[in-house]
């Protein structure tokens, strides 16, 4: 997961935590590394997608070799 936009960091989350717990995940979890922001308000604040992306995955302890590559979009 190179450069991530937004929209593809929302793909990565539905398919890593599916929808109804990807939407909790991301607006009630808080990451550390982000100075105890949610992911929601760490974009917000400006992070970028990948940074938050792969934060929330050591928080949730996604394996490493599901970290990369999910939510690319398809290039057309």
């Amino acid at each position: 997961m190179g450069s991530v936009r937004e929209s593809e960091f929302w793909v990565a989350v539905a398919a890593e935590f599916g929808d109804t717990y990807g939407n909790t995940v991301t607006r009630d979890l808080v990451l550390i590394e982000f100075g105890d922001l949610t992911a929601v308000q760490a974009m917000a604040a400006g992070h970028g997608p990948r940074a938050v992306w792969l934060a929330l995955c050591a928080a949730t302890d996604v394996p490493p070799s599901r970290r990369h590559g999910v939510g690319q979009l398809p290039k057309n």
